[in-house]
């Protein structure tokens, strides 16, 4: 009989064992699967990932100083068309357009 009762207390420790570690094992998938955890993981991958797209665009840029004034050269012309269009005494064709919209709905009285 005591070796029965022997056996008996030794299970009940190894499944109290068992146990308290599933339970562990279970609040450490809760915390891992949490929303903020999986934001925090997910910012840091992207955050991680924008780093190494950043360093990646820094070298080719030092490669390509040309092309990449000519781009932003193209941009910033772009961008300051109509100043440049009024200045040569020339007129912006997309803004013709509009103006030739309007004034046929100004005739037609569409206010």
């Amino acid at each position: 009989m005591s070796d029965l009762r022997k056996q008996l207390r030794e299970d009940r420790l190894l499944r109290d064992a068992a146990k308290r570690n599933v339970l562990a094992d279970v609040e450490n998938v809760r915390e891992n699967l949490s929303g903020q955890r999986i934001a925090s993981r997910v910012l840091g991958r992207v955050g991680d990932g924008a780093v190494d797209v950043f360093e990646l665009a820094k070298e080719q840029a030092d490669d390509k100083r040309g092309i990449l004034a000519a781009l932003v050269g193209a941009i910033l012309l772009w961008l300051a068309r109509e100043p440049l269009f009024d200045f040569l005494g020339l007129s912006d064709p997309e803004s013709e357009d509009e103006d030739d919209y309007n004034y046929e709905r100004a005739e037609a009285g569409e206010g």
